[in-house]
């Protein structure tokens, strides 16, 4: 039997050696003519003789080998298969290696090793909820280090259109997690976080961009011209005041063109309540012209016909495009050089709602009914004379968004100002 000091006394072999420590182990060291030294066991399994390498010497010791060896020869003893243990282990190590780095993973680890650590409870639960609810499903299957800043805006833009207080706090959640991850063996996971350079959308401003007629005149056109799916979208979100996400997943269940009225089942909308739109006749104008995409959700907006349409970002830029493109054609006719032309200050689609509510009142239109026509259960319909008001103000909602589409024609085509009816009444 070998000691620890005949190990170290051997001399250089010519070639490699194969040298057994003892028989009841099953141990052998294995000499290399460059002196390096390491621990192999051979054993059987059904009856086919197997090699498990269990180390090198010295790191793993006389005594630490002998032990291994025998813990490998009882496991095949049993039926097992030490070697192939050994296989299966090292290959989940190279998955797990070759995915720790995905976006999905990275927030696993960041709600394991830093939320739940040195967060307070409060946030770190809200910290998780954004990443799991804004972050993974946009960005889960993709390399940490593959994210781009053009990405991170466009997500927050994304978020923004509905809900801007919500894009800040995604972005700086996310932030916060490309800072940690950078921190790790020495930036091995991320080195240049994507969030540099890229900046919060103010929600101050947000909440207060309101887009005027020039302006609406020039969306308006420009979703003329971009056309379906997201034109039309668009032209319902001018002419409702609806959300974005309700007029994209909207069903053609939910449509009565009849008594011209869209009811949103409260699964659908923001406070969980049903809400009655009546449809203009402009709104219902758009909706006729839509074409019919099979499927079992009967998705209005849909080009599967199993889920809704995505990409409003997109749609976005290209109505922003549109938009400069016109500006500058306009600016040619009056023979002015287009490149002097200024683009609009940023919106998003979340502004159309804002717009829409600041028309109403510049229409007289009452608070009450305003509030009605957006689904907001706040101010004068709070409480318990919202529960027992909330259908009073139909008439009244149907009769402010018909007013507003004659408003909207107005701007948009020219119409004449007495088509448009104010309500004298609001003012009071």
């Amino acid at each position: 039997m070998l000691t620890d000091a005949q190990i170290k006394n051997l001399p250089l072999p010519e070639k490699r050696q194969l040298i057994p420590v003892d028989k009841a182990s099953g141990l052998y060291l294995i000499h290399q003519p460059s002196d390096a030294k390491s621990w192999a066991v051979w054993y059987r399994i059904d009856g086919i003789q197997t090699k498990l390498t269990l180390g090198t010497y010295p790191t793993v010791s006389l005594k630490t080998a002998r032990k291994l060896a025998l813990e490998a020869k009882g496991a095949a003893a049993g039926g097992k298969d030490p070697a192939a243990v050994k296989r299966a282990a090292r290959e989940a190590r190279k998955a797990a290696d070759a995915t720790a780095d995905h976006v999905a993973d990275v927030v696993d680890s960041f709600v394991k090793k830093y939320l739940a650590k040195r967060a307070k409870p409060s946030w770190a639960k809200e910290a998780e909820r954004l990443l799991r609810i804004e972050i993974v499903p946009k960005f889960g299957k993709k390399r940490l280090g593959e994210i781009k800043d053009t990405d991170v805006h466009a997500l927050l833009e994304d978020i923004a259109e509905r809900a801007p207080r919500t894009s800040n706090l995604t972005f700086a959640v996310f932030r916060k997690l490309c800072n940690w991850a950078m921190s790790l063996d020495g930036g091995k996971l991320l080195k240049i976080s994507p969030c540099v350079g890229v900046k919060a959308l103010s929600a101050d401003n947000t909440r207060d961009r309101v887009l005027s007629d020039e302006e609406v005149r020039l969306a308006w056109r420009a979703f003329e011209s971009i056309g379906w799916p997201f034109g039309p979208i668009c032209q319902l979100l001018v002419l409702t005041g609806a959300r974005r996400d309700e007029v994209g997943s909207m069903r053609w269940g939910e449509i009565d063109l009849a008594t011209k009225t869209w009811m949103l089942p409260k699964e659908r909308t923001k406070n969980k309540r049903p809400h009655e739109i009546p449809l203009s006749y402009a709104a219902v104008e758009v909706i006729r012209a839509l074409p019919r995409v099979e499927g079992k959700a009967s998705l209005v907006f849909s080009t599967t016909g199993a889920t809704a349409v995505s990409g409003f970002s997109r749609a976005k830029a290209s109505v922003d495009r549109v938009i400069v493109e016109t500006m500058k054609e306009q600016a040619e006719a009056r023979g002015e050089h287009p490149e002097t032309v200024v683009p609009p200050e940023h919106w998003t689609f979340h502004d159309i709602r804002r717009s829409v509510a600041t028309n109403l009142q510049r229409l007289g239109v009452r608070l009450e009914v305003t509030e009605a026509i957006l689904n907001h259960i706040s101010g004068s319909r709070a409480g318990i004379v919202g529960i027992y008001q909330r259908h009073k103000y139909s008439d009244e909602a149907r009769q402010a968004l018909d007013a507003w589409a004659r408003r909207l024609d107005a701007i948009v085509n020219g119409a004449p100002a007495e088509n448009v009816i104010e309500f004298a009444s609001a003012r009071g």
